[in-house]
């Protein structure tokens, strides 16, 4: 594995074999950028769940992609817009067909590349943007040989448009980022709200193996994490707000407790900003900031985040 495709700390990315055919790609430590993938294979077809950020993480994800199955994938399902689970789509396409939700197709055409500019230390390669050529509304059933894949258009949560892939017969939940593993939450471009009644969907679906975005492959337990979470950043909004303290100075001072050890917790900030605009009454998912937030919540860590792509 080249050296461009570990994580901090030396550690290589794996496939973990989490049900009969279907694998999870797991990128630690899980920080910003270091997402995970997924891989259906099934009667001689496959298919992927979202990509890599930069150049030498995908074809990492390709290597080890031809390690399980001699095609490459038939279809790339995007879960959501950003560039880490999308910017590696352009060394598929010429054999997948990209799938995404109609919205993710729109955000992805607006923001373009514009990850690659916040951490322009790191090395991305000649990524670029393809988008999804194959869109739905709410839901798709996908059909992988044998494995009936479904395609759930959930949110506004992490972002606007958020999918999951819910495979009913093996029990496995592809979250996307609408769940994290040992990474903080993030609703930056989505809603605490939303990612609250995203949860308690996801629930009920009863999944037995779930893939976050970001971090180890667990079980439903990450779901009681989240809802605890986002549970936590909506009682400090209500007190923020009620004592006429900016979401910044709320994160300043606030003891994360349980939460103190997640990665990234300076995604505090950003999910104050959502969590106060729906306590004054902001509909779930309305246009905010996000330059100012971002620059918040890079004051509030003390400089840029460090990413690990």
């Amino acid at each position: 594995m080249a050296a461009d495709a570990r994580a901090a700390g030396g550690a290589e990315p794996r496939l973990q074999e989490v049900a009969d055919g279907v694998f999870a790609y797991v990128q630690p430590d899980g920080g910003w950028c270091l997402n995970n993938a997924g891989l259906i294979v099934s009667g001689g077809r496959s298919a992927l769940v979202d990509t890599a950020a930069t150049e030498a993480r995908t074809k990492a994800l390709k290597a080890a992609v031809g390690t399980v199955t001699s095609r490459p994938p038939r279809y790339v399902v995007n879960t959501h817009s950003h560039g880490d689970h999308t910017f590696g789509n352009y060394l598929f396409a010429d054999e997948a067909v990209v799938v995404g939700h109609e919205g993710t197709r729109t955000e992805m055409e607006t923001v373009g590349l514009h990850l690659t500019g916040l951490w322009p230390d790191v090395r991305w390669g000649e990524v670029s943007v393809v988008l999804p050529e194959i869109t739905f509304r709410d839901r798709l059933d996908l059909y992988v040989g044998d494995v009936r894949a479904e395609l759930i258009r959930l949110g506004p949560a992490h972002t606007a448009s958020d999918t999951v892939v819910w495979l009913p017969e093996e029990r496995v939940l592809f979250t996307g980022d609408l769940v994290m593993s040992g990474s903080t939450p993030f609703c930056l471009m989505g809603s605490v709200d939303g990612s609250l009644a995203v949860t308690e969907r996801l629930r009920a679906l009863d999944p037995r193996t779930v893939v976050a975005g970001h971090g180890p492959v667990a079980g439903p337990e990450l779901l009681d994490a989240t809802e605890g979470y986002l549970r936590f950043v909506q009682r400090l909004a209500r007190q923020g707000v009620e004592a006429g303290v900016g979401p910044l100075d709320a994160a300043r001072d606030a003891d994360l407790g349980e939460y103190a050890e997640l990665l990234d917790s300076e995604r505090l900030v950003p999910n104050l900003h959502r969590a106060y605009a729906e306590e004054r009454g902001a509909a779930p998912g309305v246009p905010l900031d996000i330059e100012l937030m971002f620059s918040e919540m890079i004051d509030y860590h003390g400089g840029l985040p460090v990413c690990h792509a």
